[in-house]
């Protein structure tokens, strides 16, 4: 399959954007947007897991850097505090945005899910994850996950809902993408370490992923 040069502009497009406007600093971390979400795609590169999973991953967090019009953007901010941690929907607006440049529902939908997947998972320890942890993609930790969170994640999740409970819990658990929206968001949690630029790929690496995944949505939709 040749890819188009719609599907090639796209995904350049999409790259430089994450390189152009990821430069600012990971809300209450100590690394860039950009270095972020690069970590995450690489991490999931490694585990092995199926392109559509690494392109979310790479682009999870795409709603918090692309830019907005400032009069339509909204950020969560602390009760009587300054602090910011977030752009509100931005897993919303990130799926909304990669459904219009022709992503497949998959991606669109694992992008969708990173916050209500820290839900799901903050409802529970790891310990409890015996049916997960023997899933090629997951990692399990010793101790709880709310516990293994930075705190500007615990910050961000009050804002998001907290844990899930009843109903919301019993809908996430029946969802067939259930077990790869986890993994995102394992790798998203681990997604922030400093000083390792050096070794993780950048950006450019996922371009013929990209331009490849839109070419064959392209032609599926024909």
């Amino acid at each position: 399959m040749q890819p188009s040069s719609s599907s090639s502009a796209k995904a350049k497009t999409l790259i430089d954007a994450l390189e152009q406007y990821g430069q600012e600093d990971y809300i209450g971390e100590s690394i860039s947007q950009l270095e972020h979400c690069l970590q995450a795609a690489h991490q999931a590169s490694k585990s092995g897991a199926r392109d559509e999973l690494v392109i979310a991953a790479l682009l999870h967090d795409i709603g918090q850097i692309i830019p907005l019009e400032s009069v339509k953007e909204v950020r969560m901010n602390l009760r009587g505090s300054n602090e910011n941690v977030g752009r509100v929907g931005h897993e919303a607006i990130g799926a909304a945005y990669l459904r219009s440049l022709g992503f497949s529902e998959a991606v669109c939908r694992l992008v969708n899910s990173h916050v209500a997947a820290k839900r799901y998972v903050g409802s529970r320890s790891f310990p409890l994850f015996t049916m997960l942890i023997k899933q090629r993609y997951l990692t399990a930790a010793n101790r709880a996950y709310y516990d293994s969170l930075s705190s500007a994640s615990q910050k961000s999740l009050a804002f998001q809902g907290g844990p899930f409970e009843g109903s919301e819990l019993q809908e996430f658990e029946k969802d067939p993408l259930r077990d790869e929206m986890i993994a995102l968001r394992l790798w998203d949690d681990g997604a922030k370490l400093v000083g390792v630029e050096s070794i993780t790929p950048r950006a450019p690496t996922y371009l013929d992923m990209i331009i490849s995944h839109l070419a064959r949505e392209a032609t599926d939709a024909e």
